[in-house]
């Protein structure tokens, strides 16, 4: 993030609105956090006096609550139940539809989702890595994903750097935060009066000019430096390696599947908050009067019975193989395709689980003292 100290500016805390309505001015619909039953989450503000102040979110395996920031910071709280993946990757949209013409024939068109340039305002560093593999999906060559290339082209992010890791982070264990390192088109280090801020991209830096800051001192960089460490370090939770698709692939029959299989409702909720899980579904949702038809595709989950469905059979036919799947794939094979984890240590599985399965526990009982 500070990798050009001499580029760095310093924000005031009271001109973090001017950002704001910078980039309304600019034509940007912005994205904050706010509070929305009992969590933080990112939607659209009225006014660029909107961001809250004072917020934190306590988490524990199966636990999130809000609570207060004594130090009325802006960005104490480490991430809520989203990420960037419902603004890019849509949870439900029609990928096409279908009518009859006069004749009776079928004419099949494109469905163009309506897009908005978004600037989302307090993106994590893990989020930031979660879109890279995202992008490493939906944008890869010769399987361009039209309706999230459309997306991804108009957002704008601001990323933030975590001083405050939840109890469930372990972002500093997969090299993924908790300071901002690429990815970004502004990056924030909140200090008690204001911010360090760096650009990432062209845009960015066009709109820290527009701001006229003066230059951030050497001792807000280190300050800020010395944040990100101490936030670093605070991380309880970790993996045991960037890379363990051997060790996991060596355990497929390890007697701990039965054990996390017996607590795990199969409920999905560990993809659903993921970053980067990308499994989906199509259907097609006919009109009444049959004269039109529209394709939809609609997240899924591995966790779903229907997932695992081939012709006759189900290769996943119980909890204990879907979440070995999911595990196996998330932090195994995942190598294989993107040549890293597809974990970014967020912790959002951990907490959002409803009955408190820690990812994190569960690897280190897999590949503890080698095979069963």
């Amino acid at each position: 993030m500070f990798a050009q100290p001499d580029r760095a500016g310093f924000l005031p805390l009271a001109q973090l609105p001017a950002l704001v309505a910078r980039l309304m001015a600019l034509g940007y619909q912005c994205l904050g956090p706010v509070v929305e039953q009992g969590a933080v989450v990112m939607r659209a503000l009225e006014s660029p006096d909107d961001l809250p102040r004072g917020l934190q979110a306590e988490q524990a395996p199966g636990h999130y609550r809000l609570t207060s920031d004594p130090h009325k910071r802006y960005f104490a709280w480490a991430n809520g139940p989203q990420a960037i993946k419902p603004l890019t990757f849509a949870p439900q949209e029609s990928l096409w539809r279908v009518e009859r013409d006069d004749a009776g024939g079928l004419q099949f068109a494109a469905v163009t989702p309506p897009v908005a340039r978004q600037a989302i305002i307090g993106v994590r560093a893990c989020d930031l890595a979660a879109l890279a593999l995202q992008d490493a999906h939906f944008l890869r060559e010769g399987r361009r994903d039209p309706h999230y290339a459309q997306r991804r082209e108009q957002l704008f992010l601001v990323a933030v750097q975590c001083a405050v890791p939840a109890a469930t982070c372990f972002c500093a264990s997969t090299g993924d935060g908790p300071t901002p390192t690429a990815g970004y088109d502004l990056a924030l280090a909140e200090l008690a009066d204001g911010f360090v801020a760096a650009a990432g991209s062209d845009r960015g830096e066009a709109v820290l000019n527009a701001l006229n800051l003066a230059p951030a001192t050497a001792q807000q960089i280190e300050a800020a430096r010395q944040q990100g460490q101490s936030a670093a370090a605070a991380q309880t939770r970790s993996l045991p390696s960037r890379n363990l698709r051997d060790s996991l692939m060596n355990q497929l029959e390890h007697p701990r599947w039965d054990d996390v299989a017996a607590r795990c409702l199969a409920c999905g909720n560990c993809t659903a908050v993921c970053p980067t899980c990308f499994c989906h579904a199509e259907a097609d949702a006919p009109a009444l009067d049959g004269a039109t038809s529209r394709h939809e595709r609609i997240w899924d989950s591995c966790f779903v019975e229907g997932h695992g469905h081939l012709h006759g059979f189900n290769v996943r036919p119980d909890i204990r193989t879907r979440y070995r799947q999911w595990l196996t794939h998330k932090l195994a094979t995942w190598h294989d395709q993107f040549g890293r984890s597809g974990c970014v240590g967020c912790g959002r599985c951990i907490a959002w689980c409803p009955v408190g399965i820690d990812l994190t526990e569960e690897v280190a009982a897999l590949t503890a003292g080698g095979p069963p």
